[in-house]
């Protein structure tokens, strides 16, 4: 755990990690605790409902799912899917999963049938946790699915039958015994497969061991400042199936003993979410950029809503100094961005309670991790040249590597440097700077634009609430800056508004990466954990170049 005092260069130059040769994430992050009457999760329904649940049940309940599972003929390393909002059944099935040294597979519920049937069967799941609003697309893919075998459902009233082919979930764990005995699984045993989201092509099955929790650790506790101190509660918005929800949230959280607001949102309400914080007294919050950027329109929020944090941690697009600064203000704080990705996670990070946070930066390695710019033969790069970002293997974060896909394992690794697949730099006093997904970044005549501090500058124009940049085909530059923007309620988009927007980016960064091209939207393609999908917005320019070469 990290300890506040000295400088940054203390804090990361005495840091040791503690791996055992055993460990069992269940045990650790439920059972350790259970002695006592610690609360772990508080959970407020969809009506307003709010119901806690201590460690000590969470190890009763997770008991018996682990028997209930295994009297279905689960057993260690089989797959186990869960197909669940954030809810406590989740969180119980995850612990009862990782206890049983099975391997969990965690499941967004806005997947299309398609997007299940995709993951469900390249891991050859044995069974699924879901409830009955996700029955429907698991009916029609069922048969395509000849490993699944039993499919639990968590919202059968009691004393009503399950819909056919499936089981009571309640109704299993009812009859199971509250008695388990944890495998005892090694450190390096794999727990988990977490698909990517496929900004780059198909998703890919991440396969994590146990340690991937204690690896992660200090990449909370840093963004944290110095998470966890007393009184501490966490809540993010983002869903626990995803690397953000599950392993940057809930899991550390438990591991310390500090409790978690669940909640379901259908869709993000921002008034909603600062009432929550506020209701709930919430210290710490792990908020995606999109959230925050709705957040920011909620006019006087610090005086509408007594919400007191402690800390709060953005990731999965380069943030900017134009919310940096409104934080300040509107969350009375400063936002400690992170960095890092499914397969090797939590890697860069700020914590202004220990360091200058510099507006637009991933920030510095994080304690543990040796983090570098590399080029394309693993060579570190010298301060300030664009390259690989890159972590250094062994790390108790890095995926064990993808489920049922060699190939691209390898490809995943230069040398003993895992390849993030993003651009950067690295600047004289160590901070990391975002450029772009390796496909992302534009080529402009003689110069490699990155999208984000273009896309950081677009929003600090009054009219624009989102926007995404992307390179499209120029016959003199090989590719022209073009960018998509949403604009702000109540704006009526025309030609003068889109000179005034080019003029407004030429003249606060430079003119070779203002827009050239510029394109009003209602919407932008977003993956499921809030970052912009630039790859279908390139697709789709190169469609309509096709049907249009004028265009």
């Amino acid at each position: 755990m990290l300890e506040p005092g000295g400088s940054y260069d203390e804090v990361y130059r005495n840091f040791r990690w503690e791996i055992p040769e055993h460990y069992n994430i269940g045990v650790d992050i439920c059972d350790k605790h259970a002695d006592g009457d610690g609360v772990a999760l508080i959970y407020e329904d969809e009506d307003g409902g709010i119901t806690r649940y201590s460690f000590r049940d969470l190890k009763r309940l997770s008991n018996q799912c682990a028997n209930a599972l295994a009297a279905l003929g689960v057993g260690r390393g089989d797959r186990v899917g869960i197909l669940l909002p954030q809810s406590p059944e989740l969180g119980i099935s995850h612990i009862a999963a990782y206890k049983m040294g099975a391997i969990a597979l965690p499941l967004f519920t806005l997947f299309g049938p398609e997007g299940l049937a995709y993951r469900l069967g390249n891991s050859e799941t044995k069974a699924v946790v879901t409830d009955t609003g996700n029955l429907e697309k698991l009916e029609q893919i069922r048969d395509a699915l000849p490993a699944l075998k039993h499919v639990l459902v968590v919202d059968v009233p009691p004393g009503r039958p399950a819909p056919e082919g499936t089981e009571s979930y309640w109704a299993l764990l009812d009859k199971a015994s509250d008695r388990f005995a944890p495998v005892q699984t090694k450190a390096d045993d794999p727990v988990l497969i977490m698909y990517t989201s496929g900004t780059t092509g198909p998703p890919k099955g991440a396969l994590q061991a146990h340690r991937t929790l204690l690896g992660h650790l200090p990449g909370v506790e840093f963004p944290g400042n110095f998470f966890p101190q007393p009184g501490d509660l966490f809540w993010t918005p983002a869903d626990w199936a995803w690397a953000g929800g599950l392993l940057d949230v809930l899991l550390p959280s438990w591991h310390h003993g500090v409790p978690v607001v669940g909640h379901r949102f259908k869709k993000f309400d921002p008034e909603r979410a600062f009432d929550l914080m506020a209701r709930h007294g919430v210290r710490n919050t792990f908020l995606p950029p999109t959230a925050l950027k709705l957040m920011r329109q909620v006019p006087n929020a610090r005086e509408r809503y007594d919400f007191r944090l402690r800390s709060v941690s953005c990731a999965g697009e380069p943030v900017g100094a134009e919310l940096v600064d409104w934080a300040k203000d509107g969350l009375g704080l400063t936002i400690n961005e992170f960095y890092g990705q499914t397969e090797i996670n939590l890697v860069l990070a700020n914590c202004a309670d220990l360091h200058e946070v510099r507006s637009g930066s991933m920030g510095l390695p994080v304690p543990g991790h040796v983090v570098e710019i590399v080029d394309d033969e693993g060579n570190p790069l010298p301060a300030g040249e664009t390259g690989n970002v890159a972590v250094r293997r062994p790390d108790p974060v890095m995926f064990l590597g993808y489920w049922q896909n060699p190939d691209a394992t390898e490809k995943k690794f230069v040398g003993d440097w895992g390849l993030m697949g993003d651009l950067g730099r690295k600047d004289e006093d160590g901070y990391f700077w975002f450029l772009g997904r390796d496909d992302d970044v534009i080529t402009s005549g003689a110069y490699r634009i990155g999208p984000g501090e273009i896309e950081d500058c677009l929003i600090k124009h009054p009219a624009v609430a989102l926007a995404a940049v992307i390179g499209v085909p120029d016959p003199v530059r090989t590719e022209a800056v073009k960018a998509f923007i949403v604009p702000k309620q109540g704006i009526t988009p025309d030609s003068s508004l889109m000179t005034e927007i080019q003029d407004f980016v030429k003249t606060r960064l430079a003119a070779h990466e203002y827009p050239r091209l510029i394109e009003f939207v209602d919407e932008l393609p977003m993956t499921a954990t809030g970052k912009i999908r630039r790859k279908d917005l390139r697709e789709r320019e190169l469609a309509k170049q096709e049907d249009d070469p004028t265009a």
